[in-house]
């Protein structure tokens, strides 16, 4: 930190936290543009005349307007954001907390971005958009990026930029459906970042789950050895972790199969594979997609998920995760996980 700034902290340590206050403002006003005073409030854990306060302020530095409509950010207001962020990281002790994740965990980097999805939406749309802004910056041409399904993974695909800067990227369905909801399934989120970035996309429209014999029958046609042999040259996949039971009921799991996961100890999944608190696979869908053999050959893996709910799932599919990871989450998910690692330890 520059030294200038530490003495400034020293002598007013209130400063830290209210240029936080007025950057998570800007932030939010910046992620939900024409929204009113009281859902700024209400999303920041803000009083009202707290608000009008801070709003009043930041329309007369020139960084927002407002109007009927509500709030929405200037160019000033945009440029103070990105000048602000490496300071705001530090200062908020994220800079500090995510070297130490990256340590424990044994991968790449950790990127944490404030709040907690679980209690508040602006965080999980942050999060998708650091996730989008780390994907470009590993993206190069003819890259085979693998996706799987779900909400979070869907909404990165709205912040990566509208361009043809990268010749033949080819984005590709990681795995089979997961539950009713076409637009959460791998194979649309694909054809989402293939639109959205002038790549080409396959799908692989199969069953999330199969009896053995579909499975035997089914590994052998042309077009799964075809997706196989993709899955052996894909260069980025992008992918969630859940909660294991979380799964489970998403998958519409008898109550038999519930159960049997309780028993053997299944923590999280990903990939079609239950982990332990060990991180060990203690359970897999037979499914056709990614194999958990084959992300170590992968040159980059974007883990993104987050929530305080999700911190112990996070622990345990990050015992075994390859190192050449990097995950994005937020602070209650990362706050939760230094938590039980200080009580086990």
């Amino acid at each position: 930190m520059d030294s200038l700034l530490q003495a400034q902290l020293k002598l007013m340590p209130e400063m830290s936290i209210l240029l936080q206050k007025r950057y998570r403002i800007l932030q939010t006003i910046q992620l939900s543009a024409g929204s009113g005073r009281r859902v700024i409030g209400d999303l920041l854990g803000l009083s009202e005349r707290e608000t009008r306060k801070e709003l009043d302020f930041l329309r007369n530095q020139g960084f927002i307007e407002i109007s009927r409509d509500g709030a929405s950010i200037t160019s000033s207001g945009n440029d103070l954001l990105i000048e602000l962020k490496e300071v705001v990281r530090e200062w908020s002790g994220r800079l500090q907390l995510e070297q130490s994740l990256a340590n424990y965990l044994k991968i790449k980097e950790v990127i944490i971005v404030p709040g907690n999805v679980d209690t508040n939406t602006n965080t999980a749309l942050l999060q998708s958009k650091e996730a989008a802004k780390y994907l470009e910056s590993i993206l190069s041409d003819e890259s085979i990026i693998a996706v799987t399904g779900g909400t979070t993974i869907a909404s990165i695909s709205n912040y990566v930029h509208q361009t043809d800067k990268w010749k033949r990227l080819l984005f590709i369905a990681a795995r089979g459906g997961v539950g009713k909801d076409v637009r959460l399934q791998a194979n649309t989120i694909a054809s989402l970042f293939a639109n959205k970035m002038n790549g080409s996309y396959r799908t692989l429209y199969m069953p999330d789950s199969l009896s053995e014999e579909a499975y035997s029958t089914m590994k052998n046609e042309p077009f799964i050895k075809e997706m196989m042999d993709l899955y052996e040259r894909t260069n980025i996949i992008i992918h969630g972790i859940g909660d294991a039971l979380e799964m489970a009921h998403r998958r519409n799991s008898s109550l038999e199969e519930m159960q049997r996961l309780k028993e053997i100890g299944a923590v999280s999944e990903a990939f079609g594979y239950y982990f332990n608190d060990q991180g060990e696979a203690v359970h897999r869908i037979r499914t056709i997609g990614v194999q958990l053999k084959q992300l170590g050959n992968m040159e980059h893996l974007l883990a993104v998920a987050g929530g305080t709910k999700k911190a112990n799932a996070l622990l345990s599919y990050f015992k075994q995760a390859p190192a050449q990871t990097v995950l994005v989450t937020d602070e209650g998910a990362a706050r939760e996980m230094i938590q039980i690692i200080e009580q086990n330890n």
